[in-house]
């Protein structure tokens, strides 16, 4: 069932299955409506959660919305096809992949000399647009979603579009305040990229992606400017006046700022890893590769959440999952239902007490090696797909050159933690002590994983995020 509803006072029609998060089959491909506008129905990459939207507008921001498919022709194992594949994925953009497999395939369907033709992957949109190895900002200027900022100055800039700069600017925007968000990449950072969240409060079952739009669509509601591809460079950051400096030469002012610039995941710092990045071995859940897995040997290593999700999605599509953990049980580290899951599936195996020392492969991975590090023991394997979901490292390398505290292991510090014996810390100008989520420089906010003590949980940093809102409105306020 299909229920339409319009937001008071504009025209614009928006269309949502009633049955989101659960697999349906959909008998009609397009309802059209008295004014011959279409609605279309795609499946969001086979995560089994239907949706319809409208063709009109995206949201009042007036963003497009990409209903139309992008057909990707290129060859495996190249690492731009596989950034363009992650990046529609977490952006909810519904695409098609077509491999080329042979020199004259490339030439008759791709139109180019062959499979090592610079010009390859090639991407196609449904107003005859093509597009040679494009950049994800050219993609996104493309799909209508890249935008200068609107302001000279905001009140509230947030840098990182994940789960707490997403709440953030939900809250903040809504809360009248001119936000901005700045984002590197797609919207819902690591979570995105999750195949299926089931602990979240209220959504018993629903893909990464489309919690990132769905908060997205929230937050430009509300009136908050979203500048994706954008990577910042420097940043001038003192009391009352934030300057974040970016890499196409923008400027972003604000009198308060929150970062939620999140973690990445840690590299297994192997020989040819850089190299085979991309093809064979990635970073994250890959939830965009899991269809191209199929009757194949996965590995995932990681004994979190995150990495029990992936095997479990894997499974689907694979002959075989391999999780593979440092320690000796994957209990005291995964949730428990997803422990019953694994324990249940019989194509998905664990190895503990294991970790991957060797990759080998030309211009793709071919084999990995494993080492138990109770015995030694060593053993290879033959595979094209290596998913690597362990640690995380804060991206906080800006904080150290502008000042901002970091721990020992580069995450932000904030509110107390910032006490030393009680005091507050040198150099703070003002009478009070530093709000909960305040960094070292007044008005200035950390929210989510890049911060020091932080929760690892969805749900904790979507509180975060608006928690920062709060104290960055009262820092304004002068409350």
């Amino acid at each position: 069932m299909v229920r339409p509803w319009c937001h008071k006072g504009r025209k614009q029609y928006h269309y949502r299955s009633l049955a989101i998060g659960r697999r349906r089959t959909v008998l009609a491909k397009g309802l059209v409506l008295s004014s011959g506008q279409t609605v279309r129905f795609f499946d969001l990459h086979r995560t089994g959660a239907w949706f319809a939207r409208s063709t009109w507008n995206m949201t009042e921001a007036k963003q497009t919305d990409p209903v139309s498919r992008v057909t990707i022709l290129g060859k495996i194992g190249s690492s731009v096809s596989y950034m363009i594949r992650d990046f529609l994925h977490r952006s909810g953009v519904p695409f098609e992949w077509i491999e080329l497999k042979t020199d004259e395939e490339a030439r008759a369907r791709a139109e180019v000399e062959g499979l090592n033709d610079h010009r390859l992957p090639v991407c196609k949109f449904a107003d005859g647009t093509r597009m040679e190895c494009p950049t994800i900002r050219q993609i996104t200027e493309k799909l209508g979603w890249f935008r200068d900022p609107s302001r000279s100055e905001y009140d509230l800039a947030i840098y990182g579009a994940g789960p707490a700069g997403l709440s953030a600017a939900v809250y903040g925007a809504s809360e009248g305040l001119a936000t901005v968000v700045v984002e590197r990449s797609a919207v819902g950072g690591q979570a995105a990229s999750s195949s299926k969240i089931e602990n979240y409060l209220g959504f018993p079952s629903i893909c990464g992606a489309e919690l990132a739009e769905r908060a997205r669509e929230q937050a430009c509601r509300f009136g908050a400017e979203i500048l994706l591809a954008r990577e910042g460079v420097r940043g001038e950051f003192l009391p009352g006046k934030g300057v974040g400096y970016l890499a196409d030469g923008t400027k972003i002012v604000a009198r308060t700022s929150i970062f939620a610039t999140g973690i990445e995941y840690s590299r297994l710092n192997l020989a040819g890893e850089d190299r085979l990045l991309g093809a064979g071995v990635y970073y994250g859940a890959g939830s965009s590769e899991a269809s191209l897995c199929g009757n194949e040997h996965v590995f995932v290593v990681g004994g979190g959440n995150s990495a029990g999700q992936a095997a479990m999605h894997f499974a689907k599509f694979a002959k075989t999952v391999t999780i593979v953990v440092r320690g000796p049980s994957l209990k005291s580290t995964i949730s428990q239902y997803l422990l019953d899951r694994i324990a249940a599936a019989p194509n998905v195996e664990v190895y503990t007490n294991t970790e991957v020392t060797a990759l080998a492969g030309d211009d793709i991975l071919r084999a990995i090696t494993f080492t138990n590090r109770q015995t030694g023991r060593q053993q290879t394997f033959a595979t094209r797909w290596l998913f690597v979901c362990i640690g995380g490292l804060p991206h906080t390398k800006w904080a150290a050159e502008v000042g901002i505290v970091r721990d020992d292991a580069g995450y932000l510090v904030t509110g107390p933690d910032l006490l030393q014996e009680g005091r507050i810390p040198d150099g703070w100008p003002l009478d009070r002590n530093p709000y909960y989520l305040e960094t070292n420089v007044p008005g200035m906010f950390a929210a989510g994983d890049v911060r020091h003590g932080s929760v690892k949980r969805l749900a904790s940093a979507v509180g975060e995020g608006a928690m920062a809102v709060t104290f960055a409105h009262r820092y304004l306020t002068g409350a």
